[in-house]
């Protein structure tokens, strides 16, 4: 999940603990006791943003991580993609996020998937990290953003956190032209605790933290036609068994129905970001 300005902290820490507790428990008995307990089998349930593992990878071939370096995931949820990269690319990666319970989450997953020696979560807010400056080669961000207000302050940060050269990936969801996100989103129950920015404002906010700007694209794909059959459908059938309504809870439908709608009425778009810090 992300990390709020601190003032709307107690909203948006509710919001995401709707699921209830246990987090990981729930997981490890959906998948069952005979399944290997992997990045890539956990992936349907700890890949916790639009579009899954497969917005992971999208996101991986542009941060491009090399064997050995020091990754920090700005926002980590329950680490699915920090377990993920840290496996596939040979690297050690660092999760901070807000959420106490994800974190206790992410914690028992990591171990439960032998990666405790790579991936390391801590809680906390991404705006404040305890960790010190130029300590991470690469930094990587995904829908965590709509909960900050204060972005420059959140793009500082990760500055602060890189060394020289180093550069920070994002995928998120931006605002669209066609007025505002429907609500209940994944990320927010009310517009009062999203913040959505267009490309433009994303530039603006990176360009004043002091990075430079390499890519920043609107990655929304899909034309209308495909995004309302695809709704249509979800309104239809019922979730499967094994997803992030595993441990989201029976609200998910709604959410990612209006996330859906949101995209369809051009209400909201993913924006793909990589900024580099001078060198």
């Amino acid at each position: 999940m992300g990390n709020s300005s601190l003032k709307n902290r107690p909203s948006i820490e509710a919001h995401y603990a709707k699921g209830g507790g246990d987090i990981a428990a729930r997981i490890l008995t959906a998948l069952g006791p005979d399944s290997e307990v992997t990045p890539d089998t956990l992936a349907p349930i700890d890949q916790f943003h639009s579009r899954g593992l497969a917005a992971t990878r999208e996101l991986v071939a542009m941060l491009d991580p090399q064997p050995g370096e020091r990754i920090i995931d700005l926002g980590s949820g329950l680490g699915g993609p920090a377990r993920w990269i840290a496996a596939h690319c040979d690297c050690h990666v660092t999760g901070i996020d807000l959420m106490p319970e994800y974190c206790e989450a992410a914690r028992a997953l990591t171990e439960a998937t032998g990666l405790s020696n790579r991936v390391e979560i801590h809680q906390g807010s991404a705006l404040e990290s305890p960790f010190a400056d130029a300590s991470f080669d690469r930094a990587y961000s995904q829908n965590v953003v709509m909960n900050i207000a204060d972005k420059i302050g959140f793009f500082r940060e990760a500055y602060r956190l890189l060394k020289p050269g180093g550069v920070l990936a994002m995928s998120n969801l931006g605002a669209g032209p066609n007025g505002p996100h429907y609500y209940p989103s994944m990320w927010a129950a009310t517009a009062d605790d999203s913040f959505l920015s267009t490309l433009d404002e994303t530039r603006a906010d990176l360009e004043a933290a002091g990075f430079g700007v390499l890519v920043l694209r609107d990655a929304t794909g899909g034309s209308t036609a495909e995004v309302d059959a695809a709704i249509k459908k979800l309104e239809a059938t019922e979730l499967p068994a094994i997803g992030v309504q595993t441990f989201v809870g029976g609200h998910y439908k709604e959410l990612l129905l209006n996330s859906m709608r949101s995209r369809r009425d051009g209400r909201s778009i993913v924006i793909e970001t990589l900024a580099q810090k001078p060198g």
